[in-house]
């Protein structure tokens, strides 16, 4: 391999250099440098080798460090992908929950709803039977004894009886009412959550 030689003012150059700033030549070119004019030169190449040496070691050491912080940031980085993969997925399930969960009580309000509606049409419907029976009873049972109150309890029946007609379908209409109402706000629920 041929060798360049250097003259003696680079050579002592080179060495003030070193000596001034710490600066010294490195890597491959120091295995093709020499001086046949200074002979001292050989010290600054060993030097030089030596720093050269040294300061590979210590970029390869910082190469490795950061080479291992990168491995774990990435590795933390798919830890936390994962981590926000799962509570998406967990916050789907507690949306789905939440929302049978309405389902569930909307179901029950209605169901207790149209108990509550049972039982007054029942109970409605008990009151009038059972006033028209006792007045048709009443007013039987003075046409049969020929009573002077048969007019009396005839105008009195007649009009318990338009009364009872009223308040049934009263009744009735409040009900049907109701579950209009309901029936329409669900109805614009389910729109506003259609858009």
């Amino acid at each position: 391999m041929n060798k360049i030689n250097l003259p003696r003012s680079v050579c002592t150059d080179l060495e003030s250099l070193a000596e001034s700033k710490k600066i010294f030549l490195e890597g491959n070119i120091l295995k093709v440098i020499e001086s046949t004019e200074y002979e001292d030169f050989s010290n600054y190449i060993e030097i030089a080798t030596k720093n050269d040496i040294e300061n590979r070691k210590k970029r390869l050491d910082m190469t490795k460090t950061v080479q291992e912080q990168n491995r774990k940031l990435m590795q933390s980085k798919e830890e936390n992908d994962k981590l926000m993969e799962d509570l998406k997925e967990a916050l789907i399930v507690a949306e789905k929950a939440k929302s049978e969960a309405e389902n569930d009580l909307d179901i029950y309000q209605k169901r207790t709803q149209f108990e509550l509606i049972g039982n007054i049409v029942n109970y409605a419907l008990y009151v009038i039977v059972g006033t028209g029976i006792i007045t048709t009873a009443l007013y039987v049972m003075a046409i049969y004894w020929s009573s002077s109150e048969t007019t009396l309890i005839g105008n009195t029946w007649s009009n318990l009886f338009g009364i009872l007609l009223t308040n049934s379908f009263s009744i009735i209409g409040t009900i049907m009412g109701v579950k209009y109402a309901s029936g329409e706000k669900e109805n614009k629920a389910v729109k506003e959550n259609l858009k």
